[in-house]
């Protein structure tokens, strides 16, 4: 059983930053992927962000140079920095992690206003 809690979501301006923090518990370890990835209003769920074990970390093209994941495996966190926010960031952010089944966080709630 894996658990994965969020916090860090909020109301921030165009152009700001804020990072998004969860917190791992249960069987996930550093060679299982991690990160995040977001629903947009009326759009599917998708990759933002995730560390791949050790091997690599997949951002996803809208987001490359704003937003960078940090994983530390002996805290069993993975934040993810968000620097000039758009507009079109506006969404859920959800954690993310995998061991056989793909596991998720309830989701926080990012706004960006213009």
């Amino acid at each position: 059983q894996v658990q994965l809690v969020e916090s860090g979501g909020g109301l921030v301006q165009a152009g700001g930053s804020l990072t998004l923090s969860c917190k791992a518990s249960g069987r996930i370890f550093s060679t299982n992927p991690l990160g995040w990835y977001r629903q947009l209003p009326g759009k599917q769920r998708e990759l933002v962000a995730v560390e791949n074990g050790g091997q690599s970390t997949q951002y996803a093209d809208s987001v490359k140079g704003r937003f960078t994941l940090f994983r530390d495996n002996d805290k069993r966190t993975v934040d993810l920095q968000m620097n000039s926010l758009k507009p079109e960031d506006t969404g859920v952010y959800f954690c993310y992690g995998q061991r056989g089944f793909e596991y998720w966080g309830q989701g926080t709630q990012v706004n960006v206003s213009s």
